[in-house]
């Protein structure tokens, strides 16, 4: 064969593989309101920056007819390229080649590109748009998958992942997604289950439609499995993009620094008003998280999910920074069950990546109530009591009002290794609310005084001033320095200059247990 043909021949195996299953699937693809799997890798990637890996793999399945359906690829695109000019590696999976499923070579393709990841440290990304094991070749594509996840496992906390589900995952393929570290869903058309609805029909009699069980809804807003819904899969590769402008490449490296024309010294005299004089009334914490970011900019993440707790990433004078925030206008702040796991999660997460953390605390306690003593708010507040104890990157917290009981302890206080500790004059630090510690300490007082409510506010406003204060606190050195909400950006900012060279270390030791 001479050199003319050998070029037709790469030319024609080529276009094979950049075919998938044919262009009427791929019109089928699109009619589904779905970008193909080689138009999202070249969306999501710099133009011309993506550099394909075993685009002629074709799968080894003789049984069911299978031999004579070898389509080069196999029904997943491999490889590497850029975003912002920084490496990243990335599989796609095509659902226009027998349905996205996968099988013995396809799981190989993307494990080669796992290891390629952590070898060169470079994040992984995963596009996922499967209908789950080939069940042609049988228990092999079950021990395709194990090898995935045991590659999802050592990559995990050593470079980032990202799924981003852009159509169905359903079965067993769930779990790479769920090791990930964030993972996207695409409305109306992506969806994640175990079982699907035939199956939950016919074992429990529950009728439930695939969008109601695991679509984007539900899973940003009920089970917060995950962490972003788009609108389509442009936005979704498009908040990908974003995302990655606030993460290293691997857990050596810092985040990207960029300019900002964000004065350092911008004070915001609004703040000064944000928290009510009323210690029971709401206000949101986001308006605190923006004010101080740089260029107001605050990329929020699990919007949807447990939303009496705040998490995203921002920037503090060009520097990539994890923010953690009570939210007092939902559940009064209060830490539960949900707002702890996610908190937890993403605390690790940052830790992992050498992203500061900045806590903006306003909470009253742990939710009260039967269910969440049941469904064991003890273990799941210790994750996050864990999570912020265990961090070694720098932790800042800002004290804005309530910072009550347990909960002061676990929101990053000044015994668990945080190393600035700011408190508004506002701020209240203390066992318990003035007026549950009121309540207990003048019980025969009350039902004895000849104006109780009279008594009552005396005695609240009395352990207001002499327990409740933050120069309390201060005096005893748990609080660095009582600030004014106006200047909370340029503490931050003095701070986080401050512990640029933070070294710190946990005890030798395999790992810890975190009480999961």
């Amino acid at each position: 064969m001479d050199v003319k043909s050998k070029l037709e021949e790469l030319e024609k195996r080529s276009r094979a593989a950049e075919l998938g299953g044919g262009e009427t699937r791929l019109q089928r693809q699109h009619a589904a309101g779905k970008m193909t799997a080689r138009e999202r890798v070249e969306f999501l990637l710099d133009e011309g920056s993506f550099n394909e890996l075993d685009k002629f793999v074709t799968h080894r399945c003789a049984d069911f007819g299978m031999e004579k359906h070898r389509i080069p690829g196999d029904g997943v695109v491999t490889g590497y390229g850029r975003i912002d000019g920084r490496l990243v590696f990335l599989f796609a999976q095509d659902f226009t080649v027998f349905g996205g499923s996968l099988g013995e070579a396809y799981a190989q393709k993307i494990c080669k590109v796992m290891d390629l990841a952590i070898k060169m440290g470079g994040p992984v990304i995963g596009l996922n748009d499967s209908g789950g094991a080939r069940i042609q070749e049988g228990v092999i594509s079950l021990g395709g998958y194990a090898d995935i996840f045991l590659r999802n496992t050592l990559a995990s906390g050593v470079v980032p992942q990202i799924s981003a589900i852009m159509g169905p995952c359903a079965g067993g393929a769930v779990y790479s997604p769920a090791i990930t570290d964030f993972v996207f869903m695409v409305r109306k058309t992506s969806y994640m289950f175990i079982t699907g609805p035939d199956v939950i029909r016919a074992v429990t009699h529950e009728t439930v439609t695939k969008d109601q069980l695991g679509g984007a809804a539900a899973h940003n807003e009920i089970s917060g499995v995950a962490h972003f819904a788009a609108a389509d899969d442009k936005a979704c590769l498009s908040m990908i993009r974003e995302l990655m402008s606030f993460l290293p490449l691997n857990n050596m490296e810092d985040p990207p620094r960029y300019e900002t024309q964000d004065p350092v010294d911008r004070d915001d005299i609004q703040l000064d008003q944000l928290v009510p004089a009323d210690p029971n009334l709401p206000y949101d914490i986001k308006e605190l998280v923006r004010a101080v970011a740089d260029g107001h900019y605050f990329f929020e993440v699990q919007e949807s999910f447990a939303q009496n707790i705040v998490i995203g990433f921002g920037r503090l004078n060009g520097r990539s920074v994890g923010f953690v925030a009570n939210q007092p206008s939902v559940l009064a702040g209060t830490l539960d069950i949900n707002a702890s796991v996610k908190a937890a999660r993403f605390v690790r997460f940052c830790d992992a990546f050498n992203i500061p953390l900045i806590v903006f605390e306003d909470v009253p306690g742990f939710l009260p109530g039967v269910n969440q003593e049941h469904g064991g708010i003890i273990r799941h507040g210790a994750k996050l009591l864990y999570a912020f104890a265990e961090a070694t990157v720098p932790k800042i917290t800002v004290i804005t009002r309530k910072s009550y009981g347990g909960a002061y302890c676990v929101m990053a206080s000044k015994h668990i290794r945080t190393d600035m500790n700011f408190a508004y004059p506002t701020a209240e630090l203390a066992v318990m609310g003035p007026d549950g510690a009121v309540n207990i300490l003048y019980r025969s007082q009350l039902e004895q005084a000849e104006d109780p409510e009279l008594f009552r506010r005396e005695k609240i406003e009395e352990f207001r001033n002499k327990f409740a204060s933050p120069y309390i606190a201060s005096e005893r050195g748990y609080v660095d320095e009582i600030i004014l909400p106006r200047q909370s950006r340029r503490k931050l900012i003095q701070a986080l200059e401050m512990t640029s060279n933070k070294r710190d270390k946990n005890p030798p030791r395999k790992h810890g247990n975190i009480p999961l």
